[in-house]
């Protein structure tokens, strides 16, 4: 009779294995369309093809943020450590051929570059840029605005994005050299607390490229040239301003190599229809706060209604909803007015600042109107709106009084 063969059982699993499924169970997690201002900044800049640093303290996620980017793009992933590296890594080590004195000697650039420029794509990391020595701070420029490392070009497929510390909490940290600072983009990335409990319940924010409209490209361009440029002509002190401090040349600030950068993210913002929020972390974190508050300001007044466009049919006329951008159209009006004095016009910006006073804050024509009134000339009639404008500014004035008051008495039975 044939004999049968005992089966063997199975073997238990090892402590390590059961251990490994679970850490594959607590790695394991999903993401989800969720608006978030600094990962729209991020996805904005790396569209653009701008260098970006991510300013943040130690334990923030921005190496976290970093991996799921190249993750979502679905670029491979490279990261360099700058501090632990010498200034050569980056410049190419030196290696002498059969006849230097005919072919001389090539730099010969890290296997890393040589594996990024085989695949022709991929997201370059640079941690730790504020544990850099400044040697190697000197070596990073050629690669960071050259994209070459020793006799290598890295392709267009690669981006650039780096992180670091702050001084205060970097382990031997050292300030930024400004020539370094002014090729970055810069991004204080902060946590967010909701982001963060839904990321540890197993759902990140999902990091996608901007959808840019084709159609709206040159109009794009057209705008972002004309903001910037007319920014600087307006104030030519912006255009290069290197700032005194050794912690703040660190930082963004205005050269005409931010200012150009600037001008490609305000282009891919527009063409995206990101939102005011992500593009003023953006143009903040290219050429400072100061001259970025600027720009943000002139481009809100590139979208003002033309003065005298309100003054020829004031009864259409549609106002700002924003007070500070209402503030603005009402004093360019009086100024339009005022340079060119005639009483249909003087009639028409006081029928405006009635429209402005029935559709927002009376107060904001308080200004305007008491400029505009001594503008009257001894033959001009005095239009019955301005007693209507005053009436209802002296009520909002009453009611403000009176809440002040009613504020002064809460606080004081407190």
């Amino acid at each position: 009779m044939p004999t049968c063969t005992p089966l063997t059982p199975l073997a238990a699993p090892s402590r390590l294995d059961v251990a490994a499924d679970l850490l594959t169970l607590l790695r394991d997690s999903t993401t989800e369309p969720r608006p978030d201002v600094q990962l729209e900044a991020l996805t904005l800049a790396v569209a653009a093809d701008l260098p970006v640093l991510l300013w943040g303290e130690p334990g923030i996620g921005k190496t976290a943020a970093l991996t799921q980017l190249a993750e979502a793009l679905d670029l491979p992933l490279t990261t360099v450590i700058a501090s632990v590296h010498e200034p050569s890594d980056f410049s190419g080590l030196p290696v002498v051929g059969d006849d230097p004195a005919e072919q001389g000697v090539p730099m010969a650039p890290p296997d890393w570059a040589v594996r990024l420029v085989r695949a022709g794509r991929g997201l370059l990391f640079l941690d730790e840029l504020s544990t850099a020595p400044p040697a190697v701070q000197a070596a990073l420029l050629r690669l960071v605005l050259e994209r070459r490392i020793g006799a290598l070009r890295l392709p267009p497929g690669v981006r650039i994005v780096a992180a670091a510390n702050p001084r205060s909490s970097a382990a031997d940290g050292w300030e930024l050299s400004p020539p370094l600072a002014n090729r970055f983009v810069h991004l204080q990335w902060t946590h967010d607390h909701e982001v963060v409990v839904r990321g540890l319940g197993g759902t990140w924010p999902r990091a996608t490229l901007p959808r840019l409209d084709p159609e709206r490209l040159p109009e794009a361009v057209d705008f972002a040239r004309r903001a910037v440029c007319g920014l600087l002509s307006a104030r030519p002190t912006l255009v290069h301003r290197l700032p005194s401090g050794e912690t703040r040349r660190g930082g963004a600030w205005p050269s005409p190599r931010s200012w150009d950068m600037t001008l490609s993210l305000v282009a891919f913002a527009t063409a995206a229809g990101s939102s005011r929020e992500v593009l003023s972390l953006l143009v903040r974190g290219t050429v400072g706060d100061g001259p970025g508050l600027e720009l943000l300001a002139s481009l809100d007044r590139m979208d003002l209604p033309d003065p005298e466009t309100l003054l020829a049919d004031p009864a259409r006329a549609e106002l700002p909803e924003r007070g500070d951008l209402r503030q603005a159209v009402l004093d360019g009006v009086v100024a339009a007015v005022r340079a060119r004095p005639e009483r249909s016009r003087w009639d028409a910006a006081w029928a405006l600042l009635v429209k402005a006073v029935e559709t927002g804050a009376p107060d904001l024509v308080v200004v305007p109107a008491t400029t505009l009134a001594s503008l009257r000339q001894e033959d001009w009639d005095v239009p019955d709106s301005i007693e209507r404008l005053a009436g209802a500014v002296g009520l909002s004035r009453r009611a403000d009084e009176a809440a002040a008051r009613v504020a002064d008495l809460e606080k004081a039975a407190r």
